[in-house]
């Protein structure tokens, strides 16, 4: 296999090379991603204003320092945490081209010993992609590296960071959608007679988010072309009212682009001020979505959208209400610092409706973040098993997952109906935001000095620089405590439990199996019919082992009466890449002498992988074996695996002997290959063969391997898998045993197996029930 790694770029073995797109394929991108990655952040126009003055006794002057400290505020926000931070800096730190606050770590873990993921991270080869993934930069180690190397702690800590700030993007993906929509909706107040928009705007806000999460299994690229023209439209439309507002009210607005006047907004309004940075957060809310969406898009093309299209908008849509609100100092009531009151009054319900249809559009970005993120925690063992609907056949990370879908909707009106107002939804909303973007820039500088190997300075001066903003924000939204920000707490607190429950479980499990896997000298001493009849067919075997043989067949061996005349080890792995090329996806591998016929396989998957079904994984899975056999068991690149008195060589199989399968007798023709078919005897029978070069030169043992697989395939496949029950050992502490006994086997109960699970056939399948103490 190819073990070259290249630490700046974040590649290695199982990890693809970028492609340059076209400029067709980026602009069209591009365009689609406006209606998927921009919608919340191009909709934050609707109560940025709104929320920062909401509740905090701020006099407004007639010389309009506090609206020009705003504008000033939300102009340099925009443009250091979003365009910056984010456009500029992190959209480069890809993983595969998979983003997102667990997409860092993962790369993180794959440059360096860090992983808390079983057989993975931890030094297992054979599951970090690929030989070549696991290999270590040549120059001297750094010293962060070398302390996260050799302290535990330090591990679990960064694992604990990165699930925080997946809880919270969880949590933004209840509460962006809620606050969005609501916001749009709420400028019915200025439409409709006096008290009568208040019966209407709940049920409305309800019915939109219901209609918006029915949309959902539609997928990403649907979605994109439908939502993407709204979210031109609504862009052109704030952008041509924000001209229209500088020109007509205010044009020295732009004055208030300069940092001198955030220097003064705050000397003049001190606490007020300060606690008014939680609203103005808002104007930076869907710049996570940025990176979150990077799987379903690239980096190109959301640059593109963003830099040419919204940020330009945005903008102008900030300057132009702060022109507005400057000549309009009557503020009884807060919708009079609203999005709408700076809307020409004949333009009200038109700009309403797209506003309307702008946040449903602006509520997707997360959504789909969200279904992203989860994905990834699922594929490597820190979130139970879940529904992975690819919307997408030639984008895969194009993804839809129901479970999460419905609960998203559930807990989104649960908060609509709970708070029924826009300023608690902010705060909450405002708090998960600022978390996450803290997480993602400690992760961001990590990724600087760990895989970029760049200056530990350049580092420091990252985190410092935008985290000194960051708290600055977190700070002013935490002091919301009681008003709405304990909400994402709260849900992040619930879903963090979920998470490490679910990891713990799985590491004890995995350490079950390790240490009560049974010797290969055990077998050897079986003797070739490991002391049973050998009957026709294939069984496969599936463990989550690489090595050693796993309980599940000890138990086997001493219960059944017979076993198949092939065994195949089956172990497939979900490993901290986004894509394992197929020429690196088969590790193949004999146990004992060639007589035994027994075989271990270990496949590996990204977690941006699409699993074949059962007929494909069928026919990769026994040519790979085929290849493995013709070549002698031998490769010069092989993972060698140590047990205790042999050494077991896994080969790297790159393109498996062609299986063909046909209908009826074989009909001789000229062909080039050679083949080895099996003969059934009745003409409607298929036959399944292996089509070897014509020049092939096979010795009698090989052939008569090669044959013996073929007559295992016509017979069949059985699929053996062990279904497994965790129970804590007796004289195990009460939380451990509440956490084992209860919520992981409750979790392990109501969450989906294995994928390939799924596409096995249940006529075939073979399922052991197995205590595990741990």
């Amino acid at each position: 296999m190819r073990g070259s790694m290249d630490l700046e770029g974040g590649q290695g073995v199982g990890v693809p090379g970028k492609r340059r797109e076209s400029w067709g394929a980026s602009l069209l991108l591009a365009y689609q991603s406006l209606g998927v990655v921009y919608g919340d952040v191009a909709t934050s126009p609707l109560y940025v204003y709104k929320s920062a003055f909401a509740g905090n006794d701020i006099q407004h002057s007639a010389g309009n320092e506090e609206i020009y400290g705003v504008l000033s505020f939300v102009f340099w926000t925009l443009t250091l945490i979003s365009l910056v931070k984010y456009v500029l800096i992190v959209l480069r730190a890809d993983d595969g081209g998979e983003g997102g606050t667990f997409a860092l770590y993962s790369l993180i873990c794959r440059h360096v010993r860090v992983g808390l993921l079983p057989g993975g991270g931890t030094g297992d080869e054979l599951t970090a992609g690929g030989k070549g993934a696991g290999r270590r930069d040549v120059r001297a180690m750094s010293r962060s590296r070398a302390l996260l190397e050799r302290y535990r702690v330090l591990q679990r800590l960064l694992l604990l960071f990165a699930l925080l700030g997946t809880c919270m993007v969880i949590g933004d993906g209840v509460l962006t959608p809620a606050v969005s929509v609501f916001s749009a909706v709420s400028g019915l107040e200025l439409s409709m007679e006096k008290e009568h928009h208040k019966y209407v705007e709940l049920p409305v806000t309800c019915a939109i988010l219901i209609a918006l999460f029915a949309l959902q299994h539609y997928g990403t690229h649907r979605v994109g072309f439908l939502f993407a023209p709204i979210v031109c439209i609504w862009l052109l439309c704030i952008s041509i009212i924000g001209v229209y507002n500088i020109v007509h009210w205010n044009h020295h607005v732009y004055r208030a682009l300069s940092p001198y006047y955030m220097y003064q907004f705050l000397k003049k309004t001190q606490t007020g001020g300060w606690m008014s940075l939680g609203g103005i957060l808002l104007c930076v809310t869907g710049s996570e979505a940025m990176y979150a969406d990077l799987g379903h898009f690239s980096q190109s093309s959301i640059k593109i959208a963003f830099m040419s299209m919204v940020y330009p908008a945005l903008v102008l849509a900030y300057m132009g209400q702060a022109a507005y609100i400057s000549q309009h100092h009557s503020f009884e009531n807060t919708y009079h610092i609203g999005f709408y009151v700076s809307v020409p009054e004949k333009l009200r319900w038109p700009v309403l409706v797209i506003a309307i249809l702008a946040a449903v559009v602006g509520s997707q970005a997360i959504i789909t973040g969200t279904f992203s993120i989860i994905k990834q925690c699922s594929s490597l063992s820190c979130f139970p098993g879940v529904k992975i609907v690819h919307t997408s056949s030639t984008v895969h990370g194009q993804i839809y997952i129901p479970e999460i879908n419905w609960i998203l909707m559930i807990l989104c009106l649960a908060v609509t109906l709970g708070f029924r107002n826009t300023k608690h939804l902010a705060n909450a909303q405002g708090l998960a935001v600022i978390t996450v973007m803290l997480v993602t820039t400690c992760l961001m500088s990590l990724v600087i000095v760990l895989c970029w190997n760049k200056s530990i300075f350049l580092a420091l001066g990252f985190l410092l620089f935008f985290g000194t903003i960051e708290v600055l924000y977190f700070s002013a939204s935490l002091v919301k405590f009681h008003e709405g920000a304990w909400v994402p707490i709260t849900l992040s607190f619930i879903f963090m439990i979920v998470m490490c429950v679910w990891h713990y479980g799985t590491i004890k499990k995995y350490e079950f199996d390790f240490q009560n896997k049974v010797s290969v000298n055990w077998l050897l001493n079986l003797g070739p019919s490991l002391g049973i009849v050998r009957v026709r067919g294939i069984g496969l075997i599936h463990t989550d082992l690489v090595s050693g043989i796993p309980a599940i067949f000890s138990h086997f061996v001493t219960n059944l009466p017979a076993f198949h005349q092939v065994l195949v080890f089956l172990c497939v792995k979900s490993v901290p890449v986004p894509h394992v090329q197929p020429e690196e996806r088969f590790l193949v591998g004999r146990i004992g002498p060639k007589e035994y016929r027994l075989y271990r396989v270990i496949i590996r998957y990204g977690y941006r992988d699409v699993q074949k079904d059962d007929l494909e994984f069928e026919k990769d899975l026994v040519s790979s074996i085929a290849e493995f056999i013709r070549s002698g068991g031998s490769d010069h690149n092989g993972v060698l695996e140590h047990t205790e008195k042999s050494c077991e060589k896994l080969s790297s199989i790159s393109n498996g002997i062609p299986l063909c399968e046909e209908d009826g007798e074989l009909v001789e023709s000229a062909s080039p290959h050679k083949d080895i078919n099996t003969q059934t005897g009745a003409a409607n029978r298929k036959k399944a063969r292996f089509m070897l070069p014509k020049n092939a030169q096979l010795d009698s043992e090989v052939r008569r391997e090669l044959q013996e697989l073929v007559d295992a395939r016509e017979a069949g496949m059985s699929f053996i898998l062990g279904h497994s029950y965790m129970k804590a050992k007796s004289g195990s502490s009460f939380v451990k045993r509440i956490v084992i006994n209860f919520f992981y086997e409750f979790l392990r109960r109501n969450s989906r197996g294995p994928s390939y699970a799924a596409n096995i056939p249940h006529a075939s399948t073979l399922e052991v029930g197995m205590v595990y103490q741990v």
